[in-house]
């Protein structure tokens, strides 16, 4: 009898912890800027990506703080446009193994307790970004500003070296103009309601 009145205890634990937290899906609005910008021996140069899709999930707790469960995001490697030009672009889809790995990929692999104390926040973001079929661990620091619970806006840049994943910094002008290996990711991108 005992045994069987810790488990009902068990079971409206359970249950009250469920009724304070509720879990949101979200995708990513339109309205994203999404750029790659980098360095060459001519000048610096910015490429924009056109197309980016996502998702998240966020369960809400009962104190206002939330927890970020999941957040996926797909770049189209297609979409990524250079102020340089078609060469450029080409030469970026060629560097980027697109026709292979048609996607810049990244997904959160750590779930970050978030509890806004502010209008805006910031948090590291740990994850994995997958760039020309290679995946490594990122950590950038990502700045969140809230309009309730119905929308999220993140923004934030990462550096990274191209060779890290296996990426030839891409070339012009028949070679002349070459870019350098470190580029910066930059983002923001709000994430709202899809339940």
């Amino acid at each position: 009898m005992k045994q069987f009145k810790y488990f009902l205890l068990g079971i409206f634990g359970f249950m009250l912890c469920a009724a304070n937290t509720i879990e949101n899906k979200y995708i990513l609005a339109t309205g994203y800027t999404v750029t790659i910008s980098g360095t060459s021996n001519f000048h610096d140069w910015d490429e924009k990506v056109g197309t980016v899709t996502g998702d998240a999930v966020i369960n809400w707790n009962g104190d206002k703080s939330f927890d970020l469960a999941a957040i996926n995001i797909k770049m189209d490697v297609h979409s990524i446009k250079s102020n340089e030009g078609s060469a450029m672009n080409n030469n970026t889809y060629k560097a980027l193994k697109a026709d292979a790995n048609p996607e810049i990929i990244f997904v959160l692999n750590t779930p970050i307790s978030v509890t806004p104390n502010s209008s805006i926040n910031t948090f590291s973001a740990k994850g994995k970004l997958t760039i020309a079929g290679v995946t490594k661990p990122v950590q950038m620091q990502v700045k969140l500003s809230m309009q309730g619970k119905d929308k999220l806006i993140f923004e934030g840049s990462q550096t990274i070296k191209m060779t890290d994943y296996g990426v030839n910094p891409p070339t012009a002008l028949f070679g002349t103009l070459k870019t350098g290996d470190d580029i910066v990711i930059s983002f923001k991108t709000s994430f709202v309601t899809n339940n």
